[in-house]
């Protein structure tokens, strides 16, 4: 071979190399398509992913028992055959035995015993040598049979064998026996061979029944998958549908029960979550409106003073008041003002503190008479101004309750000051009582009183009576006042209730629990 000739040789073996190489890779890219296909579809919902699962498990334990029974078929028949094939050696050998002719009379008595029993026999010595064999032209004078048949024979124990022949590839069947009496010394063997032509055919076609039986039993199997699964995603695919419209605006869920008790549960429970959903949505459009309305009062009461202020400011700097007492005058009402927006802002800034939970109340055990009687002597001046008295009363010594001292002493002192600004030649009672489970604050005044259709809106913000006795502007309130104390009493876990009539006086019942140790 020349140097041309050789390196077109490599080079196609090279070429061809590529060739398979490129072909390993487009099977491996086609694999790679049709399991990720596979997985897409299997995960792509429950239904599938059910079904697939029924299937592909069944499959498998179908290919399993039919494989292992199979198997245990073929080693009962093989079992059956050998048994039978045994039984036959031994008749054989009785036979021979019994025969006390020459060796024409045994020949024909082998064929006829071969007859018989459909197999060939064969007697052969310690050697291996075949001394007589039913079927002569079968066979070379001389020959021998197999070593592992010589060692059966040194063992002297009946067995069977079987292998396929190598020339016809058919199974055969090979029964050995020691030939004569077992108590006398053994010298030959007999070795009865059959052909099993038959039990292939008959196992193969037990092998088709069984695999028409699994394929017609995997098609029952498919049908009741796809009826379970169906009956298993149905109700999830309907309950997915209404969450779906949930989403899409449509809050009514329906009341269909469904087969599956997990699935009831489900539902019971997204029903429950819808309500909480609506709560939270219905809270919270509450608190934009209130956060709307809130914003809105805060400039309406932030625009009185401010416009006020701006009027009398821009009047100063216009030179409209000339006269130095006008001018103080001026000067007086904008620091009034100024004055009560300080104050507004402040009480604005408290009331979202608390609204927000950014304010932290401290409960520790506090004498709430005591507390009260500190706070009635400290205002007793105020009162005099308006010729009103205060006037403390403890009608219990158990008065002990859990609250915050600065935040209970700020509740008592703003309701006093409301007494008082509602009182003139009067008095103000404070009364300390203890009944079971509870201490109670009460704050009776004899003033001018609140009329019942404004008695409902004393809580709200920036609310303020409209028959108030002092017009005074520097004492005007900013009509938060009441709002901060019932948040602060509510913090403190008491309550808060108000009684009044107009020309008679009001009356403020705050309520805690009592300490006990």
């Amino acid at each position: 071979m020349n140097k041309f000739t050789q390196g077109t040789s490599v080079h196609k073996i090279k070429f061809f190399l590529h060739k398979t190489k490129v072909f390993l890779y487009e099977i491996k890219v086609l694999l790679n398509k049709i399991r990720h296909k596979l997985s897409e579809q299997f995960n792509k919902n429950i239904y599938t992913r059910l079904l697939f699962t029924n299937v592909i498990v069944f499959s498998i334990a179908l290919v399993l028992l039919i494989s292992f029974s199979s198997f245990m078929v073929k080693q009962s028949v093989y079992g059956m055959i050998e048994q039978d094939l045994l039984r036959k050696s031994k008749r054989v050998n009785y036979a021979l035995s019994r025969q006390t002719t020459g060796l024409g009379t045994e020949q024909e008595l082998l064929k006829f015993l071969a007859d018989s029993f459909d197999a060939r026999i064969t007697i052969f010595n310690q050697e291996g040598t075949i001394l007589n064999i039913s079927a002569e032209q079968e066979i070379v004078p001389g020959s021998k049979v197999d070593t592992k048949f010589i060692e059966m024979l040194t063992s002297g124990k009946a067995t069977v064998a079987h292998k396929i022949d190598s020339e016809t590839g058919q199974l055969t069947f090979t029964a050995f026996i020691p030939m004569g009496d077992a108590e006398k010394t053994i010298e030959n063997g007999i070795l009865l061979e059959s052909r099993a032509a038959n039990t292939d055919l008959i196992l193969n076609k037990m092998g088709l029944f069984l695999y028409v039986g699994g394929i017609i039993i995997l098609m029952i199997v498919i049908v009741v998958s796809v009826y379970l699964a169906m009956c298993i995603s149905k109700p999830i695919t309907r309950l997915a549908t209404s969450i779906a419209e949930y989403n899409g605006g449509n809050y009514i869920l329906n009341n269909e029960k469904y087969s599956l008790d997990e699935i009831n549960v489900i539902s019971e429970q997204i029903k429950k979550l819808t309500v909480t959903l609506e709560n939270i949505q219905s809270k919270s459009s509450k608190i934009e409106g209130e956060r709307t309305r809130l914003f809105a009062e805060i400039s309406h009461e932030l625009r009185t003073p401010l416009t006020a202020v701006q009027g009398f400011a821009e009047a100063v700097r216009d030179g409209m008041a000339e006269d130095k007492a006008l001018q103080d005058k001026y000067l007086d009402m904008i620091c009034t003002q100024t004055h009560h927006i300080t104050r507004l802002v402040d009480d604005i800034l408290s009331l979202s503190r608390l609204e927000s939970g950014d304010i932290a109340v401290e409960k520790l055990p506090l004498d709430l008479a005591a507390l009260s009687q500190g706070v009635v002597m400290s205002m007793e001046g105020i009162a005099k101004i308006n010729n009103s008295t205060i006037i403390f009363t403890k009608k219990s010594d158990k008065s002990v309750v859990l609250g915050d001292v600065d935040r209970m002493e700020q509740i008592i002192r703003n309701l006093l000051k409301n007494a008082i600004n509602a009182t003139d030649n009067g008095s103000i009672n404070v009364i300390i009582e203890t009944y079971e489970d509870e201490v109670q604050l009460t704050i009776k005044d004899n003033g001018i009183g609140i009329s019942p259709d404004e008695l409902p809106h004393i809580w709200d913000r920036f609310y303020s009576v409209k028959n108030q006795r002092n017009t005074d502007s520097t004492v005007k309130g900013t009509g938060l006042g009441l709002v901060i104390v019932k948040k602060l009493v509510q913090l403190q876990d008491g309550k808060i209730d108000v009684e009044s009539q107009p020309g008679k006086g009001t009356e403020f019942c705050l309520s805690f629990p009592v300490f006990t140790d």
